[in-house]
């Protein structure tokens, strides 16, 4: 399967670790704004984002995946490409495990030493970062960026938008508010509204972020 990477800076570089450790893909073409027109290199396609299009035209099994770590701006790409969920691609590293019950979305990426166990389910355009543990029954919404090392317990409810740092805890049953920010190393023990920054042990919000994810 053909993969164009759609973002060129350190987060495209893991994104890279999870295609090379699978023989099914190979990446084609790195679309980012710092190329103005399409161009060839040595094989590669090189273009601006929104030369996506004409890539599709290039190859026949051509998929797209968002290399970008702001979920903000990852969220922006997708409604301005405006592509349809079949042309991006799911994919997890060989060396997560996930449970046979998990269900996980279009355009999401799953990093090294992940688990997800059963009946979790994972929404589009989102990030499980490396060695992150997604318990039983967790509700994990599209756009969503959880970071490395982190653990959500069972029957956690993360929405859209919302960014959980490396590191945190959040026990059981609790909520995460759309597009609100858990910071590195907190034990969220209790539902974070959305649009609030949360951090410490346990966690508390201390500041009310911006509404809403579209640039």
């Amino acid at each position: 399967m053909n993969i164009a990477i759609i973002g060129k800076g350190g987060h495209s570089k893991v994104i890279e670790d999870i295609i090379f450790s699978n023989i099914e893909y190979e990446i084609v073409a790195y679309l980012d704004d710092q190329y103005e027109n399409v161009k060839v290199i040595n094989g590669m396609y090189y273009g601006p984002i929104i030369a996506a299009q004409k890539m599709i035209g290039f190859f026949d099994d051509l998929l797209f995946v968002i290399a970008i770590g702001n979920n903000r701006v990852r969220k922006s790409i997708a409604r301005n490409l405006g592509l349809s969920e079949r042309y991006y691609a799911t994919l997890i590293h060989r060396k997560a495990v996930v449970s046979s019950t998990a269900k996980i979305g279009r355009g999401t990426v799953v990093m090294a030493s992940v688990v997800i166990n059963a009946d979790a389910k994972i929404g589009k355009h989102t990030i499980i970062n490396t060695n992150a543990v997604v318990e039983h029954d967790n509700k994990v919404s599209d756009f969503v960026h959880i970071s490395p090392s982190t653990t959500l317990t069972g029957a956690v409810t993360v929405e859209e938008g919302a960014h959980i740092g490396a590191g945190a805890v959040v026990v059981p049953n609790v909520q995460i508010g759309e597009w609100s920010v858990i910071g590195a190393g907190a034990t969220v023990i209790h539902d974070i509204p959305a649009n609030c920054t949360a951090v410490g042990v346990p966690a508390r919000t201390v500041r009310k972020n911006a509404i809403g994810g579209v640039l």
